[in-house]
């Protein structure tokens, strides 16, 4: 993948879903065409690189709808692991993995949606466990007072028209990390975990907070984009002190939330 803005070409590993609708008069799909149209274009990719993943699944499915005479909607999804270079509180650089997904939806009318996103883990912290330490007193008043600590799971979606390239997965992820209580790291040493506690405590967040914070930032973003864009923000919360999860999510357009 090569996006406009870059130099440098980025190799992902994809795992990909691909789907079309059958007809009552059709008793199955010829699945061996949907392998031959995602080797075709990989190939392809290896001279000419693709600018970017959600725009692969608008090409195939198109191909799809193509090979697979019958159907009327054809469908793409793709999952890759991506990583960015970050630096830890220490300021040492490392590599850290993070999801892209890409999404299209073509139909037989010439008609054609596409998606990208990103999910980003990191950490929130609880601000009602955090409400009752404080009415408790016990702790040292120089300091947030404690709660207990989430890992936490986010997505954020955007679809996006045809011929747009200038959403890039970076900045959604980027938007979905300053939307958490804290970022987190796959290398850290005992002085990091503890700056990365202080700070996560300092911002303590819902997994609404982390919703509603994504979409605001996605808006003061892409004011470019029209109000029929679709946004999808969504954040879980793996519970510490609780058997359950706290979950979040919000589908809605550009326009509903400008209002």
């Amino acid at each position: 993948m090569k996006r406009p803005n870059r130099e440098e070409i980025i190799t992902l590993v994809v795992t990909m879903d691909l789907f079309v609708d059958l007809p009552a008069t059709q008793k199955g799909s010829h699945m061996s065409r949907n392998i031959e149209i995602a080797e075709e274009i990989v190939e392809q990719s290896i001279t000419k690189p693709i600018t970017d993943l959600e725009s692969l699944c608008a090409k195939i499915a198109k191909k799809l709808l193509e090979k697979h005479q019958y159907a009327t909607r054809a469908e793409v999804k793709a999952y890759a692991d991506y990583f960015l270079e970050r630096i830890n509180p220490s300021g040492v650089k490392a590599l850290e993995p993070y999801k892209l997904i890409a999404e299209s939806r073509a139909n037989d009318k010439g008609g054609l949606k596409k998606l990208i996103g990103v999910q980003v883990i990191g950490m929130t912290t609880c601000p009602c466990a955090m409400e009752i330490t404080k009415k408790l007193g016990e702790y040292n008043k120089s300091l947030p007072s404690p709660t207990h600590n989430q890992r936490n799971i986010s997505t954020l979606l955007i679809e996006v028209p045809e011929d747009c390239q200038d959403i890039d997965a970076d900045d959604l992820i980027e938007i979905v990390e300053s939307s958490l209580s804290s970022p987190t790291y796959s290398l850290l040493k005992r002085k990091d975990e503890g700056k990365i506690v202080l700070d996560a405590h300092k911002k303590p967040k819902f997994v609404e907070d982390v919703v509603r914070d994504m979409l605001q930032a996605v808006l003061k973003k892409y004011k470019h984009l029209p109000d029929n864009v679709i946004v999808i923000a969504r954040s879980e919360s793996e519970e510490s002190i609780h058997k359950h999860n706290a979950f979040a999510e919000r589908i809605t357009t550009l326009g509903e939330l400008r209002k």
